[in-house]
């Protein structure tokens, strides 16, 4: 990777979103990011099986990714992999840090609203996935597929993951490079 990476962290657990991890990692990469997904399951243990099915093999234990600098923080949804991800305290440690920090983070389907929301870390007019049980727990949540609000992006499930991987590229790399590689994903 070129000194220009950026480093970004993908938290996952047992049945966290495939297609948004995913997109999340797929895209990240493309933009040139240095992408390390974490396993936030307790053991330590980096197979997690996804919400479809999909075994997945993290980078890292969560606990490795604290005391790092990231550039961005990225959490897919599924259920209940966004509860695993709301409980995992090393992993809300590294959120609030980015938060008080003003680095970036962000979430998408269910993790807006059981994670972030439930952590203190996202304000009015963020989204999530439109399922009740979750708009309830966000404070005037909007319709739109992304959400961009400072350092926080949301978004509301597998249908808008890569738009909002993209979105969180154009964040960390600017609106031509992000045009760049949706032109080249043909997005």
């Amino acid at each position: 990777m070129s000194s220009t990476a950026k480093r970004v962290l993908v938290p996952i657990a047992d049945d966290s979103e495939e297609i948004e991890t995913t997109c999340i990692t797929d895209t990240l990469v493309r933009f040139g990011a240095e992408v390390v997904v974490a396993s936030v399951k307790p053991d330590g243990e980096l197979v997690c099986k996804m919400s479809r099915g999909v075994k997945m093999i993290a980078d890292i234990p969560i606990d490795d990714a604290t005391g790092q600098e990231w550039d961005l923080v990225a959490l897919p949804g599924g259920m209940p992999g966004a509860e695993y991800l709301r409980d995992s305290a090393p992993l809300i440690s590294i959120l609030e840090k980015q938060k008080a920090s003003g680095k970036m983070y962000a979430a998408v389907c269910a993790s807006p609203a059981v994670v972030l929301a439930a952590k203190g870390l996202v304000g009015e007019g963020a989204t999530c996935y439109p399922a009740p049980g979750l708009l309830e727990k966000m404070s005037s949540p909007v319709d739109d597929d992304v959400v961009v609000q400072g350092n926080v992006v949301t978004s509301k499930g597998p249908g808008t993951a890569l738009k909002f991987a993209i979105a969180l590229g154009e964040q960390l790399y600017g609106a031509e490079k992000a045009k760049a590689i949706a032109d080249e994903m043909l997005a």
